[in-house]
C-alpha cells in the first residue's frame, strides 16, 4: 500500500474514532431519556388508571400493598407500597386494587398480568367468597408456562388479601364464563384460597375448594348476565 494510501485510510479510521466518540455518548443519553419518558408514560397510564370515583368523592388516600414480579424475574412476588384514594366499600375497594394491579408497575418487567387484560366485574358474597370476572386477554395474552399462570394468580389473590381482608376466596371467571385452565395450565375450576404466602419465595400454588354452593352459583350467574348484557 503507497504511504499516500496509508494516510488516507488512517485519516478514516481517525475521523470514524472522532465521530464514534462524539455519537455513542449523544446515544446514550437519548436511551436514558427514552428509558425516563417510558418509566414515566408506564407511571402515567398506572395513574390514570387508579379509579377516579374515589378521588372524585374525596375518599382518603391510603398505602395500599402491591404484589408484583421481582425484578430479578425469578419467579416470585414483591410488594410494592402505593398510595391510592380508596373506598371504604369491600366491594369497590377490591375493583380499584385490582384496577391498580392490571395498570402495572413502573418497571413493565416486574408487570404479572397481561396489558391487555381488564376486570369485567367484581362482587364479594357475605362467605367472603368473591368472584371476579376478567376479559379474555388475562387468558390468551398471558406468557405460556405453570410459573406465569401462577404468578398472575397469585399477585391478584396475595395483593387482594393484603387490601381487602373480607375476600377469602375467589372464583376466577373469563368474560363471564368458567374456564378449566388458565392459559392451559393453572386450574381454575374451582375457587381459590386467598391466603397470604411468604415474600420472597416461589409463589406456590394455592388450595382448592372443590365444591361451588348455590350462592357462589347465583353470583356466577349474575356476572354471566351482565357479560351477555355488554
Amino acid at each position: 500500500m503507497s504511504p499516500k494510501w496509508t494516510v488516507w485510510l488512517g485519516g478514516v479510521l481517525l475521523a470514524a474514532v472522532i465521530a464514534a466518540a462524539l455519537y455513542f455518548p449523544a446515544l446514550k443519553r437519548q436511551v436514558n431519556k427514552a428509558k425516563t419518558i417510558t418509566e414515566k408514560t408506564a407511571e402515567q397510564a398506572r395513574r390514570e388508571l387508579m379509579p377516579a370515583t374515589a378521588a372524585a368523592t374525596g375518599e382518603s388516600r391510603v398505602k395500599a400493598r402491591m404484589y408484583w414480579g421481582s425484578k430479578d424475574n425469578d419467579g416470585t412476588l414483591t410488594p410494592v407500597i402505593v398510595e391510592l384514594p380508596l373506598s371504604s366499600d369491600p366491594g369497590l375497594r377490591a375493583r380499584e386494587i385490582l384496577n391498580t394491579l392490571l395498570a402495572g408497575p413502573v418497571d413493565p418487567e416486574a408487570r404479572t398480568l397481561p396489558p391487555d387484560a381488564a376486570l369485567l366485574a367484581f362482587y364479594i358474597l357475605p362467605d367472603g367468597t368473591a368472584v371476579g370476572d376478567f376479559s379474555e386477554a388475562l387468558a390468551t395474552s398471558i406468557p405460556s408456562g405453570i410459573q406465569s399462570e401462577e404468578l398472575a394468580v397469585d399477585s391478584i389473590t396475595r395483593t387482594l388479601e393484603a387490601n381487602v381482608p373480607q375476600v377469602q376466596r375467589l372464583k376466577i371467571l373469563i368474560h363471564g364464563q368458567e374456564v378449566e385452565t388458565l392459559a392451559g395450565h393453572l386450574d381454575l375450576t374451582q375457587t381459590l384460597q386467598v391466603s397470604l404466602s411468604t415474600v420472597g419465595t416461589p409463589a406456590p400454588a394455592r388450595s382448592r375448594v372443590s365444591v361451588l354452593t348455590a350462592p357462589i352459583e347465583k353470583a356466577i350467574d349474575k356476572v354471566k348476565g351482565a357479560a351477555k348484557r355488554q
